[in-house]
């Protein structure tokens, strides 16, 4: 977990898996969040994860 506060635009894939599942009614886990990412999810050259991009490219996924 991160400390300090926390920086939507670069989480950690803990960190985004830790807010996705305090949000849903599933668990996600990091290797879930690296799944996506190896399937083309939007991540920062640092390895960190913008949320708000992630979210748009999950909502992509699930749109026919």
């Amino acid at each position: 977990m991160t400390a300090g506060p926390l920086m939507p635009t670069a989480l950690s894939l803990a960190d985004v898996a830790r807010l996705l599942s305090a949000a849903g009614q599933k668990p996600v886990t990091p290797s879930m969040i690296q799944a996506d990412l190896d399937a083309g999810a939007p991540a920062n050259p640092d390895g960190t994860v913008n949320i708000l991009h992630y979210a748009a490219w999950l909502v992509a996924q699930a749109t026919p």
